[in-house]
């Protein structure tokens, strides 16, 4: 399939949505989890169909037949050995299409997650369950999963296997763009974190994402592996991903998105500022990250969001607390750049995106920043323009952290570019970067 027409079906599919949306009365927050959900099953079913018969011809060109040998039958870990999930009959695609408008569609889109589940166990409690809620009379909630089933079968069954990826990450992007931005997350442009992953270089090693949100950071951490790896099926040979979590409905659509780009790992549903699952400190190659920004320790109510008693001698901030006068946390910027810090081990590497006050920030973080460009960490810092978020219009800044920098000529320099300049735009309220001016900024 070319761009041209990937990009026609992407437009097609999203513009079916949004009709529905239009039709239904319902927001986007209430059908982005089952649609994101039906997309995965279409993945899995065109998978499953494609192994399946590769299983049926491989039987028969292999055949005991004769020699007195009798075929292992052909059961769920017949398809885990060929690396995809195990749809039973009534998870099939084909079988939901069949199904008659009477039917209680929504309760058999449940019955299909959950049987996908049971053979499954690594998208246990992963896959939305709730498809007989979209609408409170049945015979309406029914006609809206037909007409969302029949969008997605839009999508041909022999679609490359990436292709499945960038239509998922094209529906993440576009449910971000329309509900904004909330508590400082912004939706990660793929172009930014493509050029993360391009100055870091993450080729081989475990990866940690404390602020993993839908996963974006592992998928474009794998397309990097892939391009550089002899056999791209091998991918997680070479890449142990690991995320934090705090919202569950992130996690479940992380755990998708890996899934349909054929990746694992392990993703903790915590709170980062508290919890440290992976006993991080010194244990990680590589961090990359977009973390909420400017996340307060109180919030308008004065009701703490993050209690300094509680992170008080945790290792991972081994630079300071940014504490206020008052005894509060000020901002949470250089709790989460302190945490990727410590993650690192002797010659790890890290790239994230902060928010532009960062760079110059006053009091307690201003120490603790003296004290990162004091140790010869601090590698890069990118000016990066407006417009280049899905879900927001703001500037933002690129740090990274470089631990081989010690004992170099490199170790007290820091490399400030400013790429605000460069942006090709996607539309009036929308830029991103082209692989080109990746490539030319990473090169510098």
């Amino acid at each position: 399939m070319t761009i041209s027409n990937r990009k026609q079906l992407h437009e097609r599919l999203w513009a079916a949505a949004e009709q529905l949306r239009a039709n239904s009365g319902l927001k986007l927050n209430e059908i982005s989890e089952p649609i994101l959900g039906l997309i995965f099953l279409k993945f899995a079913d065109v998978r499953f169909k494609r192994v399946q018969v590769s299983i049926v011809a491989d039987r028969s060109s292999t055949s005991y037949m004769g020699s007195g040998h009798r075929q292992a039958p052909i059961t769920a870990d017949t398809y885990r050995a060929k690396g995809v999930l195990f749809l039973p009959e009534i998870a099939s695609y084909s079988y939901l299409m069949s199904l008659p408008e009477s039917e209680n569609i929504g309760l058999a889109i449940n019955d299909a997650m959950k049987e996908i589940e049971a053979e499954n166990i690594d998208l246990a409690g992963v896959l939305p369950q709730d498809y007989t809620s979209l609408h409170k009379i049945p015979g309406e909630n029914s006609k809206i999963l037909i007409t969302l089933l029949k969008n997605f079968n839009q999508i041909p069954d022999d679609i490359e296997g990436d292709a499945f990826g960038a239509i998922y990450e094209y529906f993440l992007g576009e449910f971000a763009r329309a509900e904004g931005a909330k508590g400082g997350e912004f939706f990660t442009a793929q172009s930014i974190v493509k050029l993360l992953v391009e100055i870091i270089e993450p080729y081989h090693g475990k990866i940690l994402d404390p602020a993993c949100g839908s996963g974006g950071m592992f998928v474009q951490s794998a397309n990097f592996v892939k391009a550089h790896c002899e056999k791209k099926s091998q991918v997680m040979n070479e890449v142990a991903l690991y995320g934090q979590e705090n919202k569950p409905v992130n996690i479940r659509t992380a755990k998708m998105n890996l899934a349909i780009h054929g990746l694992s790992g392990k993703i903790a549903e915590v709170n980062s500022f508290y919890t440290d699952a992976f006993n991080s400190v010194g244990k990680f190659d590589f961090v990359l990250a977009n973390p909420p920004f400017n996340v307060k320790g109180k919030d308008k109510n004065k009701q703490t969001i993050i209690d300094p008693a509680k992170i008080k001698g945790d290792p991972r901030y081994y630079l300071g607390l940014p504490i206020t006068g008052k005894g509060e946390i000020s901002n949470a910027n250089y709790l989460w750049m302190q945490m990727f810090l410590s993650a690192l081990n002797k010659q790890g590497r890290a790239g994230f995106v902060m928010v532009n006050s960062a760079s110059d920030a006053g009091n307690a973080e201003k120490e603790i920043r003296q004290k990162m460009i004091e140790a010869g960490i601090v590698d890069a810092i990118i000016s990066v323009g407006n417009n280049m978020f899905m879900n927001a219009t703001l500037s933002c800044t690129l740090w990274f952290f470089d631990k081989r920098k010690k004992g170099t000529d490199r170790q007290n320099k820091v490399l400030f570019i400013n790429a605000q300049d460069i942006f090709t735009p996607i539309d009036r309220a929308h830029s991103e970067w082209t692989n080109e001016q990746i490539q030319e900024i990473a090169s510098i």
